[in-house]
């Protein structure tokens, strides 16, 4: 006689019985304890916690979950057990493959746990052994959850479903940009492999993609590390024509589900440096702390070449000193110095580099060639170290107000030579480091009120020359709250007022700038210029009203030649009928 199997799972011991690890708690009621039982919904569905499980994390719906479970009436009565056989389910939970309702249960579960579900009568059990539950009886199932696979949904309609089969070691997730080190294989429903990647894996980068338009996709979502099953629907593999065979790709008949084994080896993050992807950089080693920034005293080595591999120049290699310089101060080409600032010390990357961030339209002799007109340029960089500027918060007062002036003439040397953006961003940092935060004494509040008056002005002058009239607005009115009838201020807002059409705020400034100084030749040119312009506005509007007035006579006239005619015709008709008798024969 065979021995008894254990009927419930709770009476078997296990030797993984371990506390909860420690964690966050998440929900708003506190961890069930063992023993506690609780409702999960208002129609009488309960859990009962048996055994902690391990971890934090819990199963969602479509996730493919193994369970043990036994089936019981609440007399005790058992009509199904998967230990009987020993041998546990697996099924997607949401779709009510065993127990309706079962599955809202489960997603509460940790790996590991062990919990009494009590269902309501019209639960609806579904599978195996329901031949023995009586009409309307409320049914017990002792759940272990052994373990799931996340099922991840890529495109939200089913057409590419993931099932990660080992989670990668990383949070971070590629992006469009990034180079990935990716192995798959691709088989058809019947086996038949339709691509496959070297024993080493395949380098591309994302949003070029591999396999089929949602691959890039797939990639996205995976961390590094992660392997994966995808099951592909025919819409997102090759629609209803098929695929020519291709260079590593065999052709696909209409109509196929792709099968495809992933896993993600390793990515290479690549930053786009300056938002128009004329600038990128490939971080190959990733460094640590924070980034140099602009105004770092920076130490790097570097290898520069074309496109074709042609060496321009070295530093830091080859007994060649490493190049020290500081950033944002254009003493090496701007895509190189923009990208610098964005790298952590020990940090290495690949920078590739636009015409336009390079030399130019130029010819430009370096030390081991000369780079063409419209060159691409490419810097293998390596951050060896760097010495961040002084934030204001790390200086004293007299050091703020010394650091301010001097940026402050730096800026001026910068408009001097026609380089307004630079200069505009000099007297930002100026104003920054005298901002009013009120830790000034009373003489230096005068300074540093003063500075800031200066920089804001000069700023104001920078948006203007580079088109920024909201820019300069806004510069023009935070000096005029501290400073009322400051005539410079008033001078360039009302310059930006006329360029963004708004003629009567500017009339506005040009007044308050004239009472305060009336022999201002600039701003009587200015008043002149305003007056003309205000000319040929009302001259324009009354065009404007005139042909609109003329549109209208016109309309009304042809609407009155219109009236006229139809009346003509009515009375004609009426004409006709009176001349007809009772029979429609003319009199």
């Amino acid at each position: 006689m065979v021995a008894e199997k254990a009927t419930h799972l709770s009476d078997i011991e296990d030797e993984d019985d371990l506390d909860e690890e420690p964690g966050e708690v998440i929900e708003s009621a506190p961890p069930q304890e063992v023993g506690e039982e609780r409702e999960l919904n208002a129609f009488g569905f309960k859990k009962k916690l048996l055994k902690r499980g391990r971890g934090c994390e819990t199963p969602e719906f479509n996730d493919e979950v193994t369970v043990h479970y036994v089936g019981t009436l609440l007399d005790g009565t058992k009509f199904d057990s998967t230990r009987d056989t020993d041998e546990p389910v697996t099924f997607t939970l949401g779709k009510a493959q065993v127990v309706a309702g079962l599955d809202h249960g489960i997603v509460s579960m940790k790996k590991g746990e062990v919990a009494l579900f009590t269902l309501p009568a019209d639960s609806g059990y579904k599978v195996g052994g329901s031949g023995g539950i009586p009409p309307n009886s409320i049914t017990q199932f002792e759940v272990e959850l052994i373990s799931w696979i996340t099922v991840v949904d890529i495109c939200k309609d089913g057409g590419i479903l993931k099932k990660i089969m080992e989670k990668g070691n990383r949070n971070e997730l590629p992006s469009d940009l990034d180079e990935v080190l990716v192995k798959y294989q691709a088989t058809l429903v019947d086996g038949t492999i339709v691509a496959e990647t070297p024993e080493g894996g395949v380098e591309f980068c994302v949003k070029d993609g591999q396999l089929f338009p949602g691959f890039p996709k797939v990639i996205m979502s995976m961390r590094r590390g992660e392997k994966a099953k995808l099951i592909v629907q025919p819409q997102y593999v090759v629609g209803e024509k098929g695929t020519e065979a291709c260079s590593g790709f065999l052709s696909v008949l209409p109509n196929s589900v792709l099968r495809v084994d992933i896993e993600l080896v390793s990515f290479k993050p690549v930053i786009d440096v300056t938002g128009d992807s004329k600038v990128l950089k490939k971080i190959l080693k990733e460094g640590e702390g924070a980034i140099a920034n602009e105004g770092a005293t920076v130490n790097i080595s570097y290898r520069a070449m074309l496109e074709d591999g042609t060496i321009l120049e070295k530093k830091g290699i080859d007994e060649i000193q490493p190049l020290e310089f500081i950033t944002d101060e254009e003493q090496v080409i701007t895509g190189l110095d923009r990208a610098v600032a964005t790298m952590k010390k020990g940090e290495r990357a690949i920078i590739n580099i636009h015409p336009n961030y390079a030399f130019g339209n130029v010819e430009e002799r370096r030390d081991f060639a000369t780079v063409p007109p419209g060159s691409y340029v490419v810097y293998e960089v390596e951050m060896i170290d760097f010495i961040k500027e002084k934030a204001p918060w790390e200086l004293s007062n007299n050091e703020k107000i010394e650091v301010a002036g001097r940026k402050k003439e730096e800026g001026n040397i910068l408009f001097k030579n026609g380089k307004y953006q630079r200069a505009g961003k000099k007297y930002d940092k100026a104003a920054d480091y005298v901002s009013e935060d009120g830790s000034f004494g009373d003489n230096e509040q005068k300074l540093a009120e003063a500075l800031r008056v200066s920089c804001w002005l000069n700023g104001a002058a920078c948006s203007l020359k580079l088109n920024d009239f909201l820019g300069a607005i806004k510069m023009c009115s935070q000096v005029l709250d501290i400073e009322s009838v400051n005539v410079k201020a008033l001078y360039r807002r009302a310059q930006a007022y006329i360029e963004t059409g708004d003629l009567l705020l500017a009339d506005a400034d040009v007044k308050k700038a004239l009472e305060a100084d009336p022999q201002n030749r600039e701003v009587m040119m200015m008043q002149r210029k305003l007056k003309q312009l205000q000319a040929e506005s009302d001259r324009r509007d009354a065009k404007l009203y005139t042909n609109m007035f003329a549109n209208k006579t016109k309309d009304i006239s042809v609407a009155t030649k219109r009236l006229r005619v139809e009346k003509t015709e009515d009375e004609r008709k009426d004409d006709q009928v009176v001349g007809m008798d009772g029979n429609g024969e003319r009199c």
